[in-house]
């Protein structure tokens, strides 16, 4: 399957979700930047494809991230975040969201599985009423685009 193909929009996202399901397959669900793709965030993919059949990924829009992250963020623009997500094996579908959260799009795919960073407690992770069930994953150590940033810049 080409990379592009896994990136959808909502509207292709829901069928795409309700085929799935039919044919018995155990969606999961987890969100994020990936500004720069880096071991935590393939660690994190993986992490959450174990947990199911299909794991969809909500990508924060290029404005969406400069609105959580400041304006010298993205690095890299919602269209390359998304092909890099999407060529990834572990990654069955990628859909951009343009709010700070991804709510609406979790009330959208309504996952079996809502995997999220351990840095969130239970109580603080958008959409877990439309999960079956929130599953948190430790982060890896002193891995984050932030970090990369900092090392690279000095």
């Amino acid at each position: 399957m080409k990379a592009k193909s896994k990136i959808m929009g909502p509207r292709t996202l829901k069928k795409w979700v309700e085929a799935a399901r039919k044919k018995g397959r155990k969606i999961v669900f987890t969100n994020g930047c990936f500004d720069i793709l880096h071991a935590g965030h393939v660690s994190v993919l993986e992490f959450a494809r174990s947990k199911g059949d299909e794991l969809v990924v909500g990508l924060n829009s290029d404005a969406s991230v400069r609105r959580l992250k400041g304006p010298s963020r993205p690095v890299n623009t919602q269209q390359d975040r998304a092909l890099v997500l999407a060529a990834l094996e572990s990654v069955s579908a990628v859909c951009v969201f343009e709010e700070d959260t991804p709510y609406r799009l979790i009330k959208l795919v309504r996952p079996d599985v809502l995997v999220k960073g351990g840095d969130y407690k239970p109580s603080e992770i958008v959409g877990r009423e439309f999960a079956g069930r929130v599953v948190r994953f430790a982060l890896l150590k002193g891995r984050s685009t932030t970090n990369i940033i900092k090392k690279v810049s000095k």
